[in-house]
């Protein structure tokens, strides 16, 4: 029997997205691939790093960052939790971003959804047609893997990454997605700087709310578009942008006070860049001679009539979200 060459292009890409090439964490040697079906440790045949995984999460995070990440680790799975954000009941991630069950960060889960919701219509299709509509994307920031599960439950291949593996608001959570797939999306602690991934193997890296956390944009960038095929996509979403430096600065001071009154601790163990700016946007665009382009998701009028509603009321620039995409260049 026959097969047209566009089901055998079609099979032999979704066998390439079922196997992950992984690198040491250390060393940065090839360590093998990763299957559905493997679970086994990988080991290092040159500097011995073993690369573990437990209870479906891979281990990719080396002891002594471990321990660099431990007091942020700390801090911000408190301030999370007295947030509210977890649920023991898998209702409440399965309906996720579009409905906050437990009532508590509507707000923010309304403008997730928007944001996802954008990147779902308006970004995915056209990425989708150079790759016979299966893409095998990165998410980095995954944090309950609430974008992950929405992306394998539209036939893409994701794999989630972050720092938190905790049942609650981290990777662990992800186990409430088991029952609506056919198999959970591989799941891997590590750090945006270090990702244990071999180079160009992703159709698309979505910094997933998360790029704001980087200590130094250039680095964090530049993995990012390590681990993405060429001609592949970096979308950076959910990230704060202000129009000037001075706005940007005002809010991480108005935010540090306001956690120590809350919580006691400032919660800036983590030297976080935190927000984006035209000229931030700029300098990584020469740094790497990319181009930036940028989408504006609607959020609504009351989110459109914050810069005018700061201004009458004499306070500093707000932030606003925007989506930026980047080709890889290679």
């Amino acid at each position: 029997m026959l097969v047209s060459s566009q089901a055998q292009v079609t099979g032999r890409y979704e066998e390439q997205c079922a196997r992950v090439r992984l690198r040491c964490p250390r060393c940065f040697g090839s360590i093998g691939y990763l299957s559905d079906e493997n679970a086994m440790p990988f080991d290092c045949l040159t500097c011995k790093t073993r690369l573990a995984c437990e209870q479906g999460i891979w281990k990719a995070l080396l002891p002594e960052r471990l321990a660099r990440y431990a007091r942020f680790m700390q801090d911000y799975e408190s301030i999370r939790a007295s947030e509210g954000r977890g649920s023991t009941n898998a209702d409440y991630y399965l309906a996720l971003p579009y409905r906050d069950l437990s009532g508590l960060l509507s707000s923010q889960w309304t403008l997730r959804a928007r944001t996802f919701r954008y990147i779902e219509h308006r970004i995915l299709p056209r990425i989708a047609t150079l790759t016979h509509n299966r893409l095998r994307v990165l998410d980095l920031g995954a944090g309950n893997c609430w974008m992950s599960y929405r992306l394998a439950s539209e036939g893409h291949a994701p794999v989630a990454v972050d720092l938190l593996a905790n049942d609650q608001d981290g990777l662990g959570a992800a186990t409430h997605y088991k029952q609506q797939l056919i198999s959970l999306f591989p799941r891997f602690q590590a750090e945006l700087d270090n990702l244990p991934f071999a180079d160009a193997q992703f159709d698309l890296v979505i910094f997933n709310s998360s790029f704001h956390y980087s200590e130094n944009y250039e680095k964090t960038l530049a993995e990012a578009l390590r681990c993405v095929r060429g001609n592949g996509t970096v979308l950076i979403a959910d990230t704060p942008w202000y129009s000037d430096e001075v706005s940007g600065r005002r809010m991480l001071e108005e935010r540090r006070a306001s956690f120590i009154k809350r919580y006691g601790f400032p919660s800036d163990e983590l030297k976080s860049l935190e927000y984006l700016t035209d000229q931030r946007l700029h300098e990584l665009e020469k740094w790497f001679g990319i181009r930036w382009q940028m989408h504006e998701p609607y959020y609504g009028i009351r989110w459109q009539m914050r810069p005018l509603l700061a201004k009458l009321r004499h306070r500093r620039k707000p932030s606003r979200f925007r989506i930026y995409a980047a080709k890889a260049m290679k």
